[in-house]
């Protein structure tokens, strides 16, 4: 592999994650810390870690002349930029080739294309992919107003430059759309630095399912099915599973096949994910948005097909083909994955950081734990409150969520609150068990336990 030194330019559990696929790959890891993070594990794992700023991750993580700098002077190859942070940065990915540097992602030309929602939109119609009716860019409330109209209450408001739920609204009152539409505004401006957003119907009670799509340099594609990921708090998702359930095999045969022709339309390179809203009245789809990154979420993809997405990355990013085609890829079980976020569910979720006093990870056959966490680690104020992914696989659905209920309850961690309670609500709830999940599914499990 002509890669040989990897800068990794992110923190906590998929830093982690990154080097333990680079030992296997037989890469030299250059881990990257604020100093916050210096007693980390990513930088206590890493064949060499470097301070790269304060803790604040506008000077850190965020900081792309001081990486560049760094990966240069410590003769990095190559730069994994995780998830997060700058993951989905066309400066940032632009700015590695000018300094011949491999972006471990997409060109700068896929995240430019996708990161703007509303280009994304246009290259799905192109496509032949279903697309929300909705709006361009909107200029005004004004303009917000009359193509609500058109289209019907009620109605989301999206940032045109982000995601992850900044800058997200739903207008179901006339009267509130030029006050939401304000807030919405100033909410994506302060999170990505662009206040323009754009308009879509909202679809009540709908499912939100992504496909995973892994694509190289000699224009193949494929995808590794689907997840559904309708269990979000305030789209936050919270609890991940593949294969979806209660979708059909045409449905299941057109979102894999949407997926692909889109990443295929634009030249896709790297993993990357293709997300849809599903209307379980009607049967039908439409695309959301696409990832142009490794999701938190990759590890039920991997669960289900074997398929390791980060050595792929890498085997991608250093030019080789995909060593196998759509055919090769055999499902096999079913994967869940719960987020285990250092916050008070019995405070509105409000974040928790402290010193862990206990930690004691579940184990056994189809178990897995991603996380950055130890007994005796601080977690620091000032990043993302997830400490922990715990995956289980199963041979079927209800193998699964039976393994994950046990997981969860095997989960032990002291000196600190988590939402592993909450999660587990929501895998024992009858609505989940059954398969009828929805976007509006947590929200009715907090509801009842207020």
């Amino acid at each position: 592999m002509a890669i040989q030194r990897v800068l990794i330019a992110n923190r906590g559990e998929i830093a982690v994650r990154i080097i333990r696929a680079c030992k296997r790959l037989g890469l030299e890891t250059v881990q990257v810390v604020s100093d916050a993070d210096r007693d980390s594990l990513p930088a206590r794992m890493a064949d060499r870690a470097f301070v790269i700023g304060p803790a604040a991750a506008a000077k850190s993580y965020l900081n792309i002349d001081a990486l560049l700098m760094t990966a240069l002077a410590l003769k990095a190859d190559a730069v994994h930029p995780g998830y997060g942070f700058l993951s989905e940065s066309a400066k940032f990915a632009a700015a590695c080739a000018e300094n011949g540097l491999t972006f471990i992602g997409p060109t700068a030309d896929n995240i430019a294309r996708m990161g703007n929602k509303i280009e994304a939109r246009k290259v799905a119609a192109e496509a032949g992919v279903p697309t929300l009716p909705g709006s361009h860019r909107i200029a005004s409330a004004e303009d917000a107003a009359r193509i609500a109209a058109e289209t019907g209450l009620p109605v989301m408001l999206k940032a045109a430059a982000g995601g992850g739920g900044r800058g997200m609204k739903i207008v179901r009152d006339p009267a509130t759309l030029k006050e939401t539409f304000r807030q919405a505004s100033a909410e994506a401006a302060a999170a990505f630095g662009d206040g323009s957003l754009y308009l879509e119907r909202f679809v009540a009670d709908a499912r939100h399912v992504e496909v995973q799509v892994l694509g190289d340099t000699h224009g193949n594609v494929v995808h590794l099915g689907e997840r559904d990921c309708s269990s979000q708090r305030r789209h936050q998702k919270l609890v991940e599973e593949a294969p979806a359930p209660l979708i059909g095999d045409e449905l299941r045969r057109s979102l894999h096949k949407a997926a692909t022709d889109l990443a295929g339309a634009i030249g896709y390179v790297g993993a990357g994910t293709v997300e849809f809203l599903v209307d379980p009245a009607s049967g039908d789809f439409f695309f959301l948005e696409m990832n142009t990154r490794i999701q938190v979420e990759h590890p039920v993809s991997e669960m289900i097909t074997g398929i390791d997405l980060v050595e792929e990355q890498f085997r991608v990013a250093n030019g080789e083909k995909l060593a196998f085609s759509q055919e090769d890829i055999v499902f096999t079980g079913h994967a869940i994955e719960c987020r285990v976020n250092a916050e008070s569910p019995e405070r509105d979720f409000h974040p928790a950081p402290g010193l862990i006093t206990g930690w004691q990870p579940p184990e056994g056959e189809g178990i897995r734990v991603d996380s950055h966490c130890f007994e005796g680690y601080r977690i620091p104020i000032f990043y993302d409150s997830m400490i922990a992914k715990l995956i289980v696989h199963g041979r079927d659905r209800a193998d699964a969520i039976a393994r994950m209920k046990a997981a969860l309850a095997d989960f032990r961690i002291g000196g600190i609150e988590t939402t592993i309670p909450f999660v587990t609500k929501i895998v024992e709830n009858e609505d989940f068990t059954s398969g009828a999940v929805s976007t509006e599914l947590v929200g009715r499990i907090a509801a009842a336990g207020r």
